[in-house]
């Protein structure tokens, strides 16, 4: 900033104490830590490894499924440092490049991702499961010969099950026969003639014990009195089971057979351990001809969408398709690469692609953060698909929520993590492979932990006034080229703050929950219920996506694993099931405006092919309501009164609600609101704040709240100085006005000093 002498004594009265030029240019730039010193608030950032709780078995974090450090250390790109290591001043809406998927995938990426020496694709299963896994199988059509208690009932022998935090509660991590020899047995009833071809085996999922089937034997039967084994030419086939409790290991059947029971019946186990399994059964249903009301169509979705798993190059086909089928609303971008190399590519859907429009919101869904929960994936896959074919067809909700937002789509975050799972297979996959980055990085911990830097600060801060309650800085050993931060992570904060976001979900899959901030407990205690300011809100739209689920909205479901989520109808607060340093959803609240839930989409998190057209129906209202959600609230713009240009980087705040939010670049603003009346005050670095009354209606639509913003004189001033040009009368004549007033106070205050000192004196005497 360039100094300008003034003769002026009563400017120089003005300005006095930032009278220098080092003072200005401190002034001049606002940064968002002016009111608390971060870096004495600061604690290490908790990475994945630093908070391994029972939680973290619960979610999948296993790393004997992780590649080796020195398979990881074979590849290495560059990680895209990030912008800044404070927040920015505003969010400036940074158009990311258009991708052209003519283009061929790079050589050296291709090598690495599909070595041709390799099994490239999942083995092709000739029947689909029968849904011991998704719970399409009830409790009432698995039983077993014997079990050692109601936890480790028939009813826990499923794929993939996982258990409860104690031995010896009602949610064990298998079925457990209560006798150790060659008559015990699990049983299935398909209720129908089936043709079985195979069975899926898994051992005990447990942190205390050790337990597996090595070998067992499979028998039929059409009544569940006369059994039938399978035969392997003339001897009775033995099948090879597990050789530890996690691996699922695939046995087909010598000759499929057709059926309505089949039961697995275990020869041996693990010597330490004793009979325990979780179990998947192969099989095609077919008609009874006995029975024509079993002739019933099969549960599908009246939508003509692709329902399959789609590996990258097959993601990019589809993508591509939809930008061709409709090239007015849509638009395909990059955010950046993987540590592999492969694009995470977003399908951006608006009336205006390319563009942030003055007043238009900006959604975005992000899916695949773990590459083993593929649900999320294929639903927004199969969203924009919807989206563009019911636009063309004119269908008018989905032309209104095109023409009011800016929807972003992110299939998947961790796309190098997906094409591991996806090798596997659907039920072979396991609990946890696919899950991490490639580097091995759990992206849900990977976010900065700004929880830790918001409570450091009000622990500290006696002054309450000084602390700041939104868009926290990211820590500088965070920004580093050496913290523990995969090129995906960056990539997504990169997006985060280029893109005015308003709203926000993170699709997973494991569990049928929606869970909101804060997802990390205060003091570090295993859960907790942490709220947010906007708590009340953020139960809202849980609720929103909950209610409207196919699933979760049935009350008659039993629970996915452990946790039963019914009493807190199908919502929780994330710090309140289980504490997750550095999630994507507390970053989002806690360094931007964007209000950011998760969405725990099934309880099998790689759910076969065939039973992604009814999870596309459980989901497909709650995917466009929440949406909608982006429109309640206040929305407006912040202008200059003189001007009427946009005002960047001015302060929302909303009465009893402690954490603000800020204008975008042009000026406007969405504040996420429940009905009611809000009093709502902007203010904004050399401007005099302006209060009013907001009503929120219940209608699905935001109020407008404009606001336009007075200078105050002493930036005024600052601009005419700038320009080089002359001060105003009127402006000469408040200057006046306020070095009277100065002197005044001033002078006030040197007599009483004098006044005191001279008492004091006479005191002595």
């Amino acid at each position: 900033m360039v100094c300008v002498a003034v003769s002026f004594s009563l400017i120089l009265i003005l300005i006095a104490g930032p009278s220098n030029c080092n003072a200005a240019s401190k002034n001049k730039t606002v940064t968002v830590n002016r009111k608390v010193n971060v870096s004495q608030s600061t604690k290490m950032y908790k990475t994945v490894n630093a908070n391994r709780t029972v939680a973290d078995r619960r979610t999948g974090n296993n790393k004997s499924n992780l590649p080796s450090t020195s398979a990881a250390s074979k590849f290495t790109t560059a990680k895209p440092a990030l912008p800044t290591t404070k927040a920015p001043r505003t969010t400036t809406t940074v158009s990311f490049q258009t991708e052209d998927l003519n283009e061929m995938i790079d050589k050296n990426v291709e090598r690495r991702v599909w070595d041709k020496r390799l099994e490239n694709e999942p083995q092709e299963l000739a029947c689909p499961p029968l849904g011991l896994e998704s719970l399409r199988v009830k409790d009432a059509d698995l039983r077993a010969s014997s079990y050692q208690r109601r936890g480790l009932g028939p009813h826990r022998g499923r794929l993939n099950i996982q258990s409860g935090i104690e031995d010896g509660d009602i949610y064990d991590g298998a079925w457990c026969a209560r006798y150790k020899d060659r008559d015990q047995w699990l049983a299935v009833d398909a209720h129908r003639p089936t043709l079985f071809t195979g069975v899926i085996l898994q051992g005990r999922n447990s942190i205390w014990s050790w337990d597996w089937v090595e070998t067992y034997k499979v028998q039929l039967s059409n009544d569940s009195l006369v059994w039938k084994p399978s035969m392997n030419g003339t001897v009775e086939t033995v099948f090879e089971g597990n050789q530890d409790a996690e691996t699922p290991v695939l046995a087909l059947l010598p000759e499929p057979m057709v059926a309505r029971y089949l039961r697995i019946n275990p020869q041996t186990w693990f010597e330490n351990g004793t009979v325990c399994l979780r179990a998947e059964v192969l099989g095609c249903a077919l008609p009874d001809p006995n029975n024509i009301h079993t002739w019933r169509a099969e549960e599908g979705s009246r939508d003509k969408l692709d329902f399959r798993h789609h590996n990258y190059k097959e993601m990019r086909k589809l993508m591509k398709a939809v930008n061709e089928e409709c090239p007015d609303i849509t638009r395909i971008y990059s955010i950046g690469k993987s540590y592999i190399g492969l694009k995470l590519y977003v399908m951006e859907i608006s009336d205006n692609p390319g563009k942030h429009e003055l007043g238009e919101p900006e959604f975005r869904y992000v899916a695949g953060m773990h590459g083993n929960e593929v649900l999320g994936r294929e639903l927004l896959l199969n969203l924009m698909q919807y989206l563009c074919r019911e636009y063309r067809r004119g269908d008018q909700r989905i032309v209104r929520l095109v023409k009011e937002t800016r929807i972003h789509l992110l299939p998947s975050m961790n796309p190098d993590g997906y094409e591991m799972a996806y090798k596997k297979g659907s039920e072979l996959a396991g609990w946890a492979f696919g899950r991490y980055s490639y580097e091995g990085i759990d992206m849900n911990h990977n976010f900065a932990d700004l929880n830790s830097v918001m409570w450091d600060a009000i622990e500290r801060e006696t002054d309450k006034s000084k602390l700041i309650n939104h868009y926290f800085p990211i820590p500088e050993y965070y920004t580093s080229e050496e913290a523990f931060v995969a090129s995906e992570t960056r990539a997504v904060i990169h997006w985060m703050q280029s893109i005015p976001f308003v709203l926000s979900a993170n699709l997973h899959g494991g569990e049928l929950v929606v869970t909101y901030p804060f997802d990390m407990t205060r003091d570090w205690a295993p859960r907790e219920h942490t709220p947010t300011p906007d708590d009340s809100f953020f139960r809202w739209l849980a609720t929103v996506y909950a209610t409207t689920n196919h699933v979760m909205s049935n009350p008659d479901r039993r629970p996915c694993h452990q946790d039963d989520f019914l009493r807190h109808n199908n919502i929780i607060n994330g710090a309140n099931w289980h504490t997750v340093p550095g999630s994507m959803n507390d970053f989002s609240y806690l360094h931007t405006n964007c209000f950011e839930i998760t969405v725990e989409l099934s309880c099998d998190k790689f759910p076969h092919a065939s039973e992604l057209p009814i999870e596309w129906e459980n989901n497909k209202e709650s995917l466009l309501v929440y949406m909608e959600q982006v429109h309640r609230g206040i929305k407006g713009v912040v202008r200059d009164k003189d001007t009427e240009a946009g005002i960047a980087n001015a302060t929302i705040k909303v009465d009893d609600i402690d954490h603000h939010i800020r204008s975008a670049s042009g000026g406007d603003y969405w504040r996420l609101l429940n009905p009611g009346d809000h009093e709502v005050t902007v203010t904004a670095e050399g401007y005099y704040p302006v209060t009013r009354m907001c009503r929120v209606e219940y209608q699905h639509y935001p109020t407008i709240c404009d606001f336009r913003l007075t200078k105050t004189a002493k930036q005024r001033l600052r601009e005419i100085l700038a320009k080089g040009g002359k001060i105003p009368k009127d402006l000469q004549l408040r200057l006046r006005q306020l070095r009277q007033r100065k002197l005044r106070s001033s002078t006030t205050a040197v007599i009483r000093r004098w006044a005191r000192e001279y008492r004091a004196r006479a005191g002595q005497r």
